[in-house]
């Protein structure tokens, strides 16, 4: 069915399990028993790990622009763990992107290898990259925050008639104007802020679900999360997580019939703690009462890698947005969105919305 073009804006620790993870599943033999792991289906309609070609890159840190993709991916700040270094040499440089608000400044009173070094070149034109390239779709791995940067390679998206798959909370697919700017132009769009595998927040929504349907009444929750890498260096700069808080917030809330009140539900990242790395530790509590009013408090404690729990997520995203393109169909995707984003434009509960994915790779629901 051919490859599919991508092409990649912020080459940091997602995007090293990526392209590490894509080509690990390369590497396996026809029906080895990992196959789909990690995976919605190893075979996606049609479309395989392998079918997956990186075609352009684009960053701001003076350690990767310039340099080979399959270098870049490993360069400082980069932290998150090495599971493939067998990678091919692709014809990929990273090119030099627009900086805008894509690095908060206070990621200067840190050593060097822990922030963003912006280098000291001229950003390339990203239109005409991305057209050369003949890529796609592009995914925004773009740090928290960066609202004008998101909006940049968005606007790069409609002009060149590149699918857009944004993995950060800044409301592009979720935004109404948006959307309706990639219907008109028949683009398909899934977003946004990824989910991941086996992460915090969808077993938190998972947990109030249950709560809900077994006749347990939620009257508080937290989820507090702490990391070691850029990301979360990046959200010590707290003006820089409003979106990702709204994000977090309204991915459990939408489980619950009667929505928590503001001052009883607090989700969102905690703290920056350098030697943890790429490892993510979330600290959940989830308050709340049975049968004949009794107190029931459940805490949770997960730990898990932060880069590769979100890699197979974008891996199935990146097949199905192919799909709509194989197909004609534009706009926002309505089932993959729900099913891969914690802020997609309409919530449904995971299961439901995984059933919706199934339909739609099946061709039985156009979105």
């Amino acid at each position: 069915m051919g490859k599919i073009k991508v092409a990649i804006a912020g080459v940091g620790n997602c995007a090293s399990s990526l392209i590490q993870g894509v080509e690990y599943y390369k590497s396996l033999d026809e029906g080895h028993p990992d196959q789909s792991l990690g995976l919605m289906h190893y075979d996606l309609g049609g479309y395989r790990p392998n079918d997956i070609k990186f075609v352009a890159a684009f960053d701001i840190d003076q350690r990767k622009v310039g340099r080979p993709l399959k270098e870049a991916i490993f360069a400082k700040p980069n932290c998150t763990k090495v599971f493939n270094k067998n990678l091919p040499d692709y014809p990929v440089t990273v090119k030099m992107g627009e900086v805008l608000d894509g690095v908060s400044h206070h990621m200067e009173d840190y050593p060097e290898d822990r922030r963003f070094i912006v280098a000291n070149k001229k950003p390339c034109d990203v239109t005409k990259v991305l057209k050369q390239s003949g890529a796609e779709i592009l995914l925004s791995y773009l740090p928290v925050g960066s609202e004008k940067a998101t909006a940049f390679y968005a606007e790069v998206c409609l002009k060149t008639g590149v699918s857009l798959i944004n993995c950060v909370p800044v409301f592009i697919a979720s935004s109404k104007s948006w959307a309706k700017r990639f219907e008109e132009k028949n683009i398909p769009i899934i977003g946004d802020d990824i989910k991941s595998q086996m992460g915090a927040t969808i077993i938190h929504r998972i947990l109030t679900k249950l709560f809900e349907d077994r006749g347990v009444k939620m009257d508080r929750t937290y989820q507090l999360n702490v990391g070691g890498n850029t990301d979360f260096l990046n959200m010590l700069n707290r003006s820089r997580v409003k979106s990702k808080k709204i994000s977090k917030t309204e991915a459990v809330q939408s489980q619950l019939q009667n929505p928590l009140g503001n001052e009883n539900i607090h989700i969102g990242p905690s703290d920056y703690v350098p030697w943890l790395m790429d490892n993510k530790i979330c600290f959940l509590r989830v308050e709340g009462r049975g049968f004949g009013n009794i107190p029931i408090n459940l805490e949770l404690r997960l730990s898990v890698e932060d880069s590769p729990n979100s890699a197979g997520v974008v891996i199935d995203a990146i097949r199905c947005c192919k799909i709509a393109r194989d197909r004609g169909v534009g706009g926002v995707l309505l089932s993959p969105s729900a099913y891969f984003m914690k802020h997609p434009m309409v919530q449904f509960p995971d299961e439901d919305a995984r059933d919706m994915v199934e339909e739609f790779i099946a061709g039985k629901r156009e979105r």
